[in-house]
């Protein structure tokens, strides 16, 4: 195990030298896919959190050719160092089965309250979630879906201001891959997220309460949202990235999900693809809730046959949950002043713009213009649906009868 201090002499005087490079198989760890070394990680982490430097960051490493066992664990903060760098080059494995859930558990692997955390490198997570989907499967078809919605997570980052993500591949979570909530100023880029189109609930990346996020340059491939924002979230950015399959990118949704007043702003969505997703550009929210999603851009974006190209629906139901009542004169989340621009692709299905909004709030100040959407079926006919809502519409295939 690495000494945290050495010693150094200059002009006579002893001068004590911060290490800042901490290898995790040096604390103990097999790296063999099969030994726990949780532990090690932990003992690792204990070290480079505590060390004491202000010029340069402290560096946790896993080095590659090595698989690492790990069962739950949280890395937290604060630190004393400026920046922590968790430096991934192997892969790191979830248990298999479901038996380490426990009651209470919604993450795997956590990092809170760690500013300018940096993880990046070119190693693998994978949530090994095969086990927990099956048993969701099997619980929802025998009317159990608490059970299926108590899924860990992979990768949940808390109040980690400056985060910075790139480079690693993201594999096969029990639920939700990564998750950001009360996060300021976090970059995401060049990563890969994988998990089978029939994963239930497996979201790429999910925001919640975080503002400045800028996501780009990644590949994002699930079985439901490639990205989702929901409540508190503002100035988020999303460019270059692929998704698909999937239900969609900035699914800006389940808004209001258990009567909470939730607003979503500024959101842009900037030269992205959809390939064969079950959604395109989505904006969902619930009845009688408050709040707004307002100021949100969907700019250059291209669909190949997609099941629902560009949608919003102010009546949104959790298939999840028991059976709701659709209220046209329920109060609902305020959807306003959303922009899409220079759109092309194709539908699978013949309703390729769908604008279901609430007769009480509506949808204002929608703008669409530069818009092309044919069927991904040859010489079937495509249409939009527009309900309750106002705006302008310019150079647009189908067109929106409720917007001028």
């Amino acid at each position: 195990m690495p000494s945290t201090t050495d010693y150094a002499r200059a002009s006579g005087k002893e001068i004590q030298s911060v290490t800042t490079y901490f290898d995790v198989v040096d604390y103990g760890a097999a790296g063999d896919g099969q030994t726990d070394d949780s532990e090690a990680f932990n003992k690792a982490w204990t070290d480079v959190c505590s060390a004491n430097t202000s010029q340069e960051a402290a560096t946790l490493h896993v080095p590659p050719g090595k698989t690492f066992l790990l069962k739950p664990v949280a890395f937290k903060g604060p630190c004393k160092a400026n920046s922590i760098h968790f430096q991934l080059r192997g892969t790191l494995i979830a248990p298999l089965g479901t038996s380490w859930s426990g009651d209470t558990l919604n993450t795997w692997i956590q990092f809170a309250w760690i500013d300018n955390l940096i993880l990046d490198g070119d190693g693998k997570i994978d949530g090994q979630g095969s086990d927990w989907w099956k048993s969701c499967m099997i619980k929802a078809t025998f009317g159990s879906s608490i059970s299926c919605q108590q899924r860990p997570g992979a990768l949940n980052f808390y109040a980690c201001n400056g985060l910075r993500l790139h480079g690693l591949t993201h594999l096969n979570s029990p639920r939700t891959h990564i998750a950001i909530k009360g996060c300021v100023g976090v970059s995401i880029s060049n990563i890969h997220i994988i998990a089978p189109e029939d994963s239930p609930n497996t979201d790429g990346i999910d925001i919640a309460t975080s503002s400045n996020v800028v996501i780009q340059d990644s590949r994002i491939g699930t079985g439901d949202d490639c990205v989702a924002i929901n409540g508190g979230s503002s100035f988020i950015n999303i460019t270059g990235v692929d998704c698909g399959p999937g239900h969609g990118i900035s699914s800006i949704g389940s808004l209001g999900d258990g009567g909470a007043n939730d607003t979503v702003v500024e959101v842009h969505v900037n030269s992205c693809n959809f390939n064969h997703t079950q959604n395109g550009v989505r904006i969902k929210t619930f009845q009688n809730r408050s709040g707004f999603a307002r100021n949100i851009y969907f700019e250059h974006i291209g669909f190949d046959n997609v099941g629902n190209p560009i949608i919003i629906d102010q009546f949104y139901k959790d298939k999840g949950k028991p059976p709701q009542e659709v209220l046209e004169t329920a109060a609902g989340i305020q959807v306003s002043h959303v922009t899409y621009s220079d759109i092309h692709g194709s539908s699978a299905s013949d309703v390729a713009i769908d604008l279901s909004c609430s007769n009480v709030v509506g949808c204002s100040n929608i703008v669409m213009d530069n818009i092309n959407i044919t069927s991904a079926v040859p010489g079937q006919d495509i249409h939009a649906f527009c309900k309750n809502a106002q705006g302008t519409a310019a150079s647009i295939h189908p067109e929106v009868p409720c917007l001028s």
